[in-house]
């Protein structure tokens, strides 16, 4: 006697059933009110023989027909079940040469039908055969937008977890790069993929970064920055302690050098570990081109990095405070300029400094076609009324234009943000305390930096703690036969000590 098909959906029984109509009806309560779920009932000799269920726009239709339902019909057996000796014979029957599997609960199946595979229910037997016909819609392998290179691979990740993994197998064809999969999210079910070199990599990183992701309790998994604010060191800290990058050649380049990439599907960006402060400044065309030249570049970097943080503040000490320091032809050329003006100059700063960050980031919002035109043009425009107006004198407008162009100059985008952030505190301080309170700002920066230790290791390494034979590639960039590119935190050998996370 067949089992009653009507049940409550907390009761739904752990197993699959053999009645086919039950197992059909469960699943249609599981998916009360999905229209893309696809029901695929396959009739032999005027009944229902075995019934398919698919996600419609994951699924290849042309394949399920042509590997599935040509052989379904064709060599179905009469025979309402099957033994174990022909489970594999009738999976290999249904769809040859493809993957295949067999689930028995109905979970199993529910997440298999969620992750685009085709589950084939048949009269008569507890388990349900699973046929890997995904088929998604996904954009082509396109350049990297936000870490542009003049000489460099133009090959970027994107949305398809697989695909990025197969560009890091295209440049690392060894069996020791592991990659690692596990699933987070509750409700999303996200795959994730921890990339590593066994024998370069230390093990204790490994433990590590695979203990702080198991310990991720969220509903959804949407992009690769939810797991990034749970795995980090100290969520207070305004410098990013983990890399984020959407280039290949990146993401391998870290790979050897004994770090770990989480690639997180349906997001183009991976998240490497441990980072430090100066990988941070270091851009991909300083590997590409000539040592010579691309040292000289790092060091006009650098000194456009710290342009960025330090030059309004320091014109905002030295026109309250500092006034002799200046000489003299200056100084009358300053108080001509500001002569009528009647704000002070850390307010002044201060107001062209909004003004300037809400233009960059409605130029970042609007349409692409729009954006620039709209950010030149209302800062030509805005610059031009609040000199001519004579709330803003026209050396602060210089000073805040060399700031901003000079704050494009940080390779990692969310570096830059960091010290765009730090600005705002630092100029209140040099206001109210002029070189004094620039001078307390910085050491109490300084310290905090040192003290920063992600995944065990020192932030601003090789510096602090100092290791000579790791200079060659911080502020100059060695010759490439004279680099030792393996970091001695990551290296194999040594314990690594991991601080406790600032919740």
């Amino acid at each position: 006697m067949k089992q009653q098909a009507t049940f409550s959906k907390r009761e739904e029984p752990e197993m699959l059933s053999l009645d086919l109509a039950f197992n059909i009806e469960r699943m249609k309560l599981e998916f009360l009110n999905c229209s893309d779920i696809m029901y695929r009932n396959c009739s032999i000799g005027g009944l229902d023989r075995a019934t398919l269920i698919y996600v419609d726009g994951m699924c290849d239709v042309l394949a399920v027909d042509e590997f599935v339902l040509q052989p379904l019909f064709e060599h179905f057996r009469s025979s309402s079940r099957v033994d174990e000796a022909r489970k594999v014979e009738l999976k290999d029957i249904f769809i040859p040469s493809l993957k295949t599997s067999i689930a028995y609960e109905t979970q199993q199946v529910i997440q298999a039908i969620l992750r685009g595979e085709t589950a084939i229910f048949t009269e008569g037997n507890a388990f349900v055969l699973l046929a890997d016909l995904v088929k998604m819609e996904k954009r082509a392998i396109e350049e990297a937008t936000s870490e542009k290179v003049v000489r460099g691979p133009r090959d970027a990740f994107m949305e398809s977890l697989r695909t990025n993994t197969s560009l890091l197998r295209r440049r690392i064809r060894s069996s020791t790069l592991k990659l690692e999969s596990m699933k987070l999210g509750r409700l999303t079910e996200t795959e994730i993929v921890i990339a590593y070199m066994e024998g370069i990599v230390k093990e204790d990183l490994v433990k590590e970064v695979r203990s702080r992701l198991q310990k991720i309790e969220l509903d959804g998994i949407i992009h690769s920055s939810n797991i990034e604010e749970n795995i980090e060191d100290s969520v207070f800290s305004p410098f990013p302690q983990i890399q984020n990058t959407e280039r290949p050649d990146v993401a391998v380049s870290s790979l050897l050098e004994g770090k770990i990439v989480i690639i997180t599907d349906n997001t183009p960006f991976v998240l490497i570990v441990p980072m430090t402060y100066w990988s941070g400044l270091q851009a991909v065309d300083d590997y590409t081109d000539r040592y010579i030249y691309a040292t000289f570049v790092r060091w006009i970097r650098y000194t456009f990095v710290h342009i960025s943080l330090l030059l309004p503040s320091l014109y905002v000490a030295l026109t309250t405070y500092h006034l002799q320091v200046i000489p003299t032809p200056l100084v009358v050329s300053i108080a001509s300029a500001r002569e009528g003006v009647p704000l002070p100059a850390v307010i002044e700063a201060l107001i062209m400094e909004f003004i300037f960050e809400g233009l960059r980031e409605a130029g970042i919002r609007l349409p692409q076609q729009v954006g620039p035109a709209v950010s030149i043009a209302g800062a030509l425009v805005i610059g031009q009324a609040v000199v001519a107006a004579g709330i803003i004198s026209t050396p602060m407008v210089i000073i805040v234009s060399l700031t901003g162009i000079a704050s494009f100059a940080f390779p990692v985008y969310n570096l830059g943000t960091a010290y765009r952030m730090l600005r705002f505190p630092l100029l209140i301080a040099a206001g109210v305390l002029g070189f004094y309170g620039i001078v307390l700002f910085l050491i109490a920066l300084s310290v905090h930096m040192v003290t920063l230790k992600p995944f065990g290791v020192p932030y601003m390494a090789p510096y602090a703690p100092m290791s000579i034979r790791n200079l060659s590639d911080v502020l100059v960039r060695a010759p490439k036969s004279k680099m030792r590119w393996l970091l001695p935190w990551l290296a194999q050998g040594r314990t690594a000590r991991f601080p406790k996370r600032t919740k």
